[in-house]
């Protein structure tokens, strides 16, 4: 079947939400699941995204670097009418709402109270110069009188302290809404980093909203990352209501031993519906298991893990490496990419599988049984599937999925596609791009009118940014280069981890000051 991988939230937003288009982009890379398909494209096709007919038709200009990915919202009341808007987060804590159209500004929304400002980059330049919006937002249409697009902001006040809050606003004014803004705090029991008397605080001077918004079940899901390695920090998850804004859970990754942070990139928390799966980064693992095979004190660092949502967070089920200790101590983390949770495959025997994927710094993609992930075994990976020896970089985003094929894009490697057969990806990839991606390589997203017309769609960072088009059918025939068309195509520099967005006919591209769209070009 060749549609949105699950029967629910197929363009994002909350599980179980009935009011949403398939021509939304409510969520990151477009679905609870991070599948990275638009699946209502009826413009553009490899027929016309060419040189000579696609190009950059607009640049939406902000306040500040776009390194959220921007979210799509059709038929949006505002102002007496009716628009399809683009919603744009940026790193100077403003949420724009463009117009889709005519790609006018229709509102924009600071997310800083009154006498403070932006953090500055706390010693750390993977988000810098300044640290405002860096987490991509959530958007859900049934919340709120108009609709509700929630963001994390970080800010410091006069003296000194750093804030982190969550805030809920109006899709058709920007307004606060929810009783939000609510400012982001958490304890939970351990002796790790950052604790006094058997508890660990979480300091939001330590942390940074990198990881994007997730929205499953009526709650918004939050993970933090550090800044760089800058001791002490653990490996925070939090929940919070999404019509309250209230804090309904809080867990620690490390809460008996350090690091462990959730940054994945940019990408999102992956979710089927009930529980989330990602990958946590270096940090504390203790090699010592109970009885139901986990780790003893409850530190799960340089993991892949499975958390159950409901009564409270935590932990369900876990993969980490057999050398998982040594790989932290090397900074040779799984936490750099993200998890992309699968449809439901059958095995060669016909036996439904519920697989997740992901990859990270060693360059490894693991498939995972979502039912049996694999816990840790000091000789072995003991997981349903294993690829070794394909992707030349480390991973540094996540893979896109679409018509039984996922597309990888590692650090100095070519696009690559690894078509799945029997529950089982190919140990060799069918097809490839001539191009290859400099670091962080590349987190693809397709584009297709259903089951046709694919097109996989790639971001390129350095001095000047690019945007790719290639043949979903083979990565070696590559359509559009923005780079092809010299001055007219520019945008400025890449934005590290930006993910393309495809919405009504567009492209949008994240900046280093706005977002740049592609389209067809009048002539």
């Amino acid at each position: 079947m060749i549609a949105a991988p699950l029967s629910f939230a197929a363009s994002g937003g909350d599980a179980g939400s009935h009011d949403v288009s398939l021509a939304d982009v409510l969520t990151y890379h477009n679905d609870i699941a991070r599948t990275g398909q638009y699946l209502a494209e009826t413009t553009l096709t490899p027929a016309n995204v060419n040189a000579a007919q696609f190009g950059k038709v607009a640049f939406l200009a902000t306040d500040g670097k776009v390194d959220a990915q921007p979210l799509y919202v059709s038929h949006v009341s505002m102002n007496g009418g009716t628009h399809n808007v683009v919603y744009v987060a940026t790193e100077h804590a403003s949420v724009y709402a463009f117009d889709a159209d005519n790609n006018t500004k229709l509102w924009q929304r600071s997310l800083l109270p009154h006498g403070e400002t932006t953090s500055d980059n706390r010693r750390c330049t993977q988000i810098t110069p300044e640290i405002g919006i860096t987490s991509t937002p959530v958007v859900d249409r049934s919340r709120g009188s108009h609709g509700v697009i929630y963001a994390v902001a970080m800010s410091e006040d006069a003296h000194g302290a750093y804030h982190q809050r969550v805030h809920a606003l109006d899709l058709s004014t920007g307004a606060e809404t929810l009783g939000g803004p609510k400012e982001i705090a958490a304890t939970y029991p351990g002796h790790g980093a950052s604790s006094k008397n058997g508890i660990t605080t979480f300091d939001p001077k330590q942390y940074a909203e990198r990881q994007a918004l997730t929205l499953v079940g009526g709650h918004l899901y939050l993970a933090w990352t550090s800044h760089c390695d800058h001791e002490p920090y653990g490996g925070w998850v939090m929940a919070y209501s999404a019509d309250t804004l209230e804090q309904t859970s809080a867990l620690n990754l490390t809460p008996n031993g350090s690091e462990g942070s959730v940054w994945m990139s940019g990408a999102g928390m992956a979710s089927d519906g009930s529980a989330l799966y990602f990958l946590d980064a270096n940090g504390t693992f203790d090699t010592t298991l109970n009885a139901q095979g986990f780790p003893e004190h409850g530190d799960f660092g340089n993991a892949f893990l499975k958390l159950a949502t409901s009564p409270k967070l935590g932990v369900a089920d876990y993969f980490a490496q057999f050398d998982t200790t040594a790989d932290s101590d090397d900074d040779i983390d799984l936490g750099s990419g993200g998890a992309l949770v699968l449809p439901d495959l059958k095995d060669d025997k016909g036996t439904v599988r519920h697989l997740v994927v992901g990859a990270g710094k060693n360059s490894k993609i693991y498939l995972l049984d979502r039912d049996h992930m694999g816990q840790f075994d000091r000789s072995r990976n003991v997981i349903w599937q294993e690829v070794d020896g394909q992707l030349v970089g480390g991973v540094f985003g996540m893979p896109a999925y679409y018509h039984d094929v996922i597309y990888y894009g590692g650090v100095g490697d070519h696009l690559k596609a690894f078509p799945i057969a029997s529950a089982r990806l190919a140990e060799t990839p069918s097809s490839k791009s001539a191009f290859k991606f400099p670091y962080p390589g590349a987190t693809p997203s397709i584009s297709a009118n259903g089951t046709k017309n694919a097109i996989v769609w790639a971001a390129e960072n350095g001095g000047e940014g690019a945007l790719h088009a290639f043949s979903a059918d083979d990565l070696g025939h590559e359509l559009y280069d923005s780079k092809q068309s010299g001055a007219r195509d520019r945008f400025g520099p890449g934005n590290k981890f930006i993910t393309p967005m495809i919405a009504h006919g567009h492209v949008y591209v994240g900046a280093t000051n706005g977002v740049a769209v592609f389209g067809l070009r009048s002539h």
